[in-house]
């Protein structure tokens, strides 16, 4: 005969019994003869279901496997968690977003001087080893002279034309210039001051574009591989003269034609540069290194010269005005001079011009060309350069 539970010992039966004994004790409430009773038990039953849903909010435990009778408990969704936000884009330093014929940092920092910064005198300008530079400017001008050298001649009668050729006064100059520091900090590195080891290639072309007749040839083209040592001196200094390098060139020059116009020699340079403010100062030394076999050019420093003075001044607004002179240092007298003005077309602030300019040039004198290093001529040309890129 089945025992009569009083309801007290009853609930204390269901949460004795736990969640997975749930469906035995829904089971044990049909036993009940009595009516009463078994509502009772019933009540009691649903009473202890609804007990671990007032503990939702408490620490997660496994689920029962009782709760799969039970009534479904609807359980609030969990949010997704946020997917990351993408990190924000920061420039380096010295840097700006978008686009520039010229970058500003390292090398193209405005903070440092034009020196410091053409040279990389110091950590803070470097721009680092094997990157290709501007040297000289890669130019394309036209050209008007008052004569031009029709039958090379030199000193050595075997490097003398046989056959004039009828060029024209007018024509095109091209120049390919670029560099590349392959070393540094070799004999100077401080927090301060910084050498370097530089490799530079320069080539100029005279090319007889308005010359159909002679099919339009390249009349010269000189090459000139070169390596240069640079070591700076004093820091740069606002409002005052500071003498900023010294360095060691040694330099290849030729045209690369066979006889009899090849025209070739060698030199090592010694030079210095010193600068105030917007006005730079250049010198230049040289002497011609001995060489085996036939001598191409005899006397060509007497002709060319032997030293160099380029001062330069940026007039502000894109402008920079340019002198070049050079002499033999002997009683002759000979050598040249050169002026040029530059015009910045795209960059246009504080600083040295740098980018794409309109470059004007007045040169007379020796040696604008390796063929023409004997013969003095007047001559002014008008293009465009790429400097400082």
């Amino acid at each position: 005969m089945p025992i009569p539970l009083s309801g007290r010992a009853f609930a204390w039966l269901l949460v004795a019994a736990g969640g997975a004994h749930a469906q035995e004790a829904w089971q044990a409430c049909t036993l009940h003869n009595d009516a009463t009773l078994r509502l009772a038990c019933f009540d009691r039953w649903a009473e202890g279901q609804r007990a671990p849903a007032a503990t939702v909010d408490a620490p997660a435990t496994s689920p029962s496997p009782a709760t799969s009778t039970a009534p479904a408990l609807v359980t609030p969704p969990v949010a997704a968690a946020p997917a990351p936000a993408e990190p924000p884009v920061v420039s380096a330093p010295g840097t700006r977003l978008g686009l520039r014929l010229t970058r500003r940092e390292g090398c193209r920092d405005p903070r440092y001087s034009d020196l410091s910064r053409f040279w990389e005198l110091e950590p803070g300008a470097d721009c680092g080893t094997f990157g290709i530079r501007g040297y000289r400017p890669i130019s394309l001008g036209l050209v008007g002279a008052n004569r031009v050298n029709r039958l090379p001649t030199s000193g050595n009668e075997t490097n003398n034309a046989l056959t004039s050729q009828d060029f024209r006064t007018t024509e095109l100059r091209l120049q390919l210039s670029v560099r590349t520091k392959v070393a540094q900090g070799l004999l100077v590195d401080t927090p301060e001051k910084r050498d370097s080891l530089w490799f530079g290639y320069s080539q100029q072309s005279y090319w007889q574009l308005f010359t159909p007749a002679l099919s339009r040839p390249f009349r010269s083209t000189d090459h000139e591989p070169e390596v240069v040592y640079v070591a700076p001196l004093q820091s740069a200094m606002p409002g005052q003269w500071r003498v900023r390098y010294t360095g060691l060139a040694i330099t290849h020059h030729s045209n690369g034609q066979s006889l009899p116009l090849s025209r070739s020699w060698n030199r090592a340079t010694l030079m210095v540069g010193a600068e105030h403010g917007p006005v730079q100062l250049h010198a230049r030394l040289w002497r011609r290194l001995p060489e085996g076999g036939t001598d191409d050019n005899p006397n060509i420093t007497d002709y060319i010269g032997r030293a160099e003075l380029r001062a330069e001044w940026q007039a502000g607004g894109g402008n920079l005005w340019a002198v070049t002179a050079r002499h033999s240092l002997r009683s002759a007298g000979r050598g040249s001079v050169r002026l040029e003005w530059f015009r910045s077309l795209t960059d246009k602030e504080t600083g040295a011009p740098g980018g794409l300019q309109l470059h004007t040039q007045l040169f007379s004198g020796y040696g604008d060309s390796l063929l023409d290093f004997n013969r003095s001529r007047l001559m002014f040309s008008v293009g465009l350069s790429l400097v400082d890129w």
